[in-house]
């Protein structure tokens, strides 16, 4: 099977968990690579890291140019029109790592599946009809565009949640990651929202909190 371009980055023992964490649109797996350090986890810590690359397709909004994406964006409006079966297809291949971490010796409920942005939007999908169980899902200044359409999977009915966006955020306005989080909770789930007075970036409050809610549920 040909899997998507990743970088990897193993900790110091043997991994007994992985991260697989995508980047925003227009980006690269080396954008939250970068981040690694300021997460101040412990030198043991058994935590693989995965950023994979997404393909470089034509996205309409850039006028139809080939830019690093996980499906096309049509329209940037509340309306947030895009390629659903693109998206999909990219969840497809984010559900193919996860199944090469299984076949690597690493349980589905010590995988996290997170996000920023467009790689959030694919996750969300990814994670919530997944086969098997998972550790978490980590969305970052991201929405939630195929909830009208997924088939919910019972395995992850109680998969821990954390939701984070840029209460200034002008790219993907924070009342898109309100409407994720409230499709979340109709459809029985329990995210938790935070928000930080940023724009669509990270700030190093935020990312203490994810450090905290790594160690949290993948303890």
């Amino acid at each position: 099977m040909e899997y998507l371009s990743c970088v990897e980055v193993e900790p110091n023992v043997p991994a007994t968990a992985t991260v697989i964490w995508l980047h925003g649109l227009g980006s690269n797996g080396h954008d939250f690579e970068a981040i690694l350090p300021e997460l101040k986890l412990a030198q043991d810590s058994p935590i693989r890291f995965i950023f994979p690359h997404s393909p470089s397709i034509p996205v309409t909004i850039n006028g139809g140019m080939e830019m690093p994406a996980w499906y096309d964006i049509i329209s940037l409006d509340v309306s947030r029109k895009l390629n659903d079966e693109q998206l999909m297809q990219s969840a497809q291949h984010v559900i193919d790592l996860v199944e090469r971490e299984i076949s690597r010796g690493i349980p589905s409920e010590r995988i996290v599946l997170a996000g920023f942005s467009q790689g959030g939007a694919v996750v969300y999908h990814a994670a919530l009809c997944f086969s098997k169980p998972l550790a978490g899902l980590l969305a970052l200044s991201t929405y939630f565009p195929t909830a009208y359409i997924i088939q919910y999977s019972e395995a992850n009915r109680q998969i821990p949640i954390e939701i984070m966006h840029g209460s200034y955020d002008p790219v993907v306005l924070p009342l898109l990651g309100e409407m994720a989080r409230d499709d979340l909770i109709k459809a029985g789930y329990q995210p938790n929202w935070r928000v930080y007075p940023m724009e669509h970036q990270v700030c190093m409050p935020q990312i203490n909190d994810i450090a905290a809610w790594l160690k949290q549920i993948l303890a």
